[in-house]
């Protein structure tokens, strides 16, 4: 199973860099914005499944970072902030998040918090189940729902014939397909003077997900035979 990502946006660097060693230490993926602005476009760039979200900060502040991720997504949100009256607490409950932590804090508790809300995200979204919808190899991670694409946790964005390429090799690990076998299974048509139209579009896959296509880590050629992607990275 994949590592969840938490977003931390805090415009204290002390405060960002103790909840990232915590994080951390409990398994998780983190990212690391210093106002809203940053934070929205991490966001843009990468799957987030929780934020850890400051109220006060400058350019965007806390308030306005959680109203514009509710236009748009569903992750838990917890709201961070050295503020302890009543109203802020309601304000911050009201524009979407979904708990709220007063500064100073014991971090323990604060994991703990963050657990608890990824428990019932994660669970709402079917993304504890056996029937995961999420194939991975190293840092490859393929979700089949909603046709996603994320290398070392960034999105990669593929087209949908190159998408169903990827997948089709990603549930074959180990497994060498000729480019007759791509094409058959993916086209759904009998292969004629295939070989090329499947390594463009293989190039054009390399290009997108591997660090030194040239040099690929995830889709190997076997010269004289075909291509698959190693069990094992």
């Amino acid at each position: 199973m994949s590592k969840e990502t938490i977003l931390i946006v805090d415009d204290e660097k002390e405060i960002r860099n103790l909840i990232a060693i915590y994080l951390k230490n409990e398994g998780y993926h983190v990212l690391e914005a210093c106002d809203g602005e940053e934070g929205l476009q991490l966001l843009k760039k990468h799957q987030v499944h929780l934020i850890v979200l400051d109220l006060m900060m400058p350019k965007v502040d806390g308030t306005e970072m959680c109203m514009k991720v509710r236009e748009i997504a569903e992750m838990p949100i917890i709201m961070l902030t050295a503020k302890s009256q009543d109203m802020d607490k309601i304000v911050g409950l009201t524009i979407g998040a979904d708990d709220y932590v007063t500064k100073p804090f014991n971090p323990l508790e604060l994991i703990a918090r963050i657990k608890s809300q990824l428990r019932r995200y994660l669970k709402m979204n079917g993304m504890n189940s056996s029937n995961n919808e999420e194939l991975e190899i190293g840092d490859l991670r393929i979700n089949t729902a909603t046709h996603e694409v994320f290398v070392n946790n960034e999105k990669v964005k593929l087209t949908p014939r190159e998408f169903a390429i990827l997948e089709l090799l990603v549930r074959n690990p180990g497994i060498v397909m000729s480019a007759e076998q791509i094409y058959e299974r993916v086209w759904k048509e009998e292969a004629f003077q295939s070989e090329n139209t499947v390594m463009v579009h293989i190039r054009k896959i390399r290009e997108r997900i591997e660090t030194n296509p040239r040099n690929p880590q995830y889709i190997k050629t076997v010269w004289g035979v075909g291509y698959k992607v190693e069990k094992d990275l």
